[in-house]
């Protein structure tokens, strides 16, 4: 495109985390444009496709939630990502658009392999984004397993020698894990890419001309860094706004007091039971702070009478409310870019991590005090209400 810098997102960003509704690429021809400053093409799996997709994801996030984050499960749906990204590039119509634009750069989210494929298909150079915290993917950086704990092995930068002993087990464990989920994509480089010029998904990963990481120093643990490889956690942060006033007229109830804020994320909220739904209202009827809990109506069990002091609501502005004088607490699942907006506004966090990265978040932040955790298979009202006293009275964390 004559005299403008091109870029291509292929991000595959599907509605909500994995569901198969819709893929979107982004294509962003100029960049001081504020409106029409890009094309969106979108595309749908194949309805058999979209079917077993989801059957894989829900089977997923039922077990995780019953504390069995099984990793046959999640090479099973990963496999489904790959049957996905066949279904793309078999889309000439669109990876033939892609050639036509000429880009210059392609920027890629590198949960889904596929993005890294449409790149090499393209033939440009790529910047990656990592949505989680390091470890997650191998970028080929320096690991030393004396002080750099591996993703997964929940430990700290602290270990003594038995922990450096599992790190170091972890580490071999970690790396035969990557070839199981990244050989769910064999069939479609096999299929798309002529013998002899296949790349290979570890040997692409490494060669990201960057790496954007959603962390920072405040929560990451001390490690090398290549001079490709940059922080940009908080990148989503958004200015305060004024927080709604049936938000506001809530809070006024409590005084001084407080008011905690509860978000466990949209999968959570999806898909976590009933009996959690009744411990967690339990706990909060034990607090002298107001609750603003975010929780699908139509999940709530009928029979069930809500706390007095609680407020439950389908959506609510999160970082507003974070950002309130009176905000005491933040129970959160432990997804990352809650827990920056937590630290930008200084709020104390109960985590109730349930998978994926959030159990490594919620080690960061208790090693840095920042809070406490809780497993959702311990969720019982009395535990949980003393999770929230502790951290709510506890000097150390109102500090934060």
């Amino acid at each position: 495109m004559a005299g403008q810098r091109a870029l291509l997102l292929a991000g595959f960003l599907l509605s909500g985390f994995l569901l198969p509704e819709a893929a979107e690429i982004l294509t962003v021809s100029s960049l001081e444009k504020k409106e029409n400053a890009y094309q969106v093409i979108s595309w749908l799996l194949p309805e058999d496709h979209e079917k077993e997709l989801k059957e894989h994801f829900d089977s997923y996030m039922k077990e995780a939630l019953h504390g069995r984050e099984a990793f046959d499960t999640f090479v099973k749906l990963m496999e489904q990502l790959g049957i996905q990204c066949s279904d793309l590039l078999r889309r000439s119509d669109i990876m033939d658009s892609l050639k036509n634009e000429n880009f210059d750069l392609v920027f890629v989210e590198a949960f889904d392999f596929c993005s890294f494929l449409v790149a090499e298909k393209l033939g440009k150079p790529f910047v990656s984004i990592l949505p989680t915290p390091f470890g997650s993917v191998d970028l080929g950086l320096p690991n030393p397993v004396s002080y750099v704990p591996v993703f997964h092995s929940l430990l700290t930068d602290h270990m003594d020698f038995w922990g450096r002993v599992r790190n170091f087990l972890m580490f071999l464990d970690f790396f035969l894990r990557q070839w199981r989920i990244q050989s769910t994509f064999d069939n479609t480089i096999k299929e798309h890419f002529p013998e002899g010029s296949r790349p290979v998904l570890s040997h692409l990963l490494k060669k990201a001309e960057l790496w954007f990481v959603n962390s920072d120093f405040a929560l990451e643990f001390a490690r090398p860094l290549l001079p490709n490889t940059v922080y940009v956690g908080g990148l989503m942060a958004r200015p305060v706004k004024p927080v709604p006033q049936e938000f506001e007229n809530f809070i006024s109830k409590f005084g001084d007091s407080g008011f905690v804020l509860v978000a466990l994320g949209s999968m959570v909220g999806t898909y976590q039971s009933q009996e959690v739904l009744m411990e967690m209202n339990s706990a909060f009827a034990h607090l002298s702070q107001g609750v603003i809990w975010k929780c699908k109506l139509s999940k709530w069990p009928k029979d069930v009478k809500l706390a007095a002091n609680v407020k439950i609501v389908d959506w609510l502005p999160q970082n507003d409310l974070l950002a309130h004088p009176r905000i005491r607490l933040f129970v959160t699942h432990g997804g990352l870019n809650s827990i920056m907006e937590a630290i930008q506004h200084g709020v104390p966090i109960v985590g109730i991590p349930v998978l994926g990265d959030q159990p490594e978040n919620m080690v960061r932040v208790e090693a840095k005090k920042f809070g406490v955790s809780i497993q959702l298979k311990q969720i019982k009202a009395e535990a949980l209400a003393l999770k929230m006293k502790e951290v709510i009275e506890d000097k150390r964390y109102a500090a934060l």
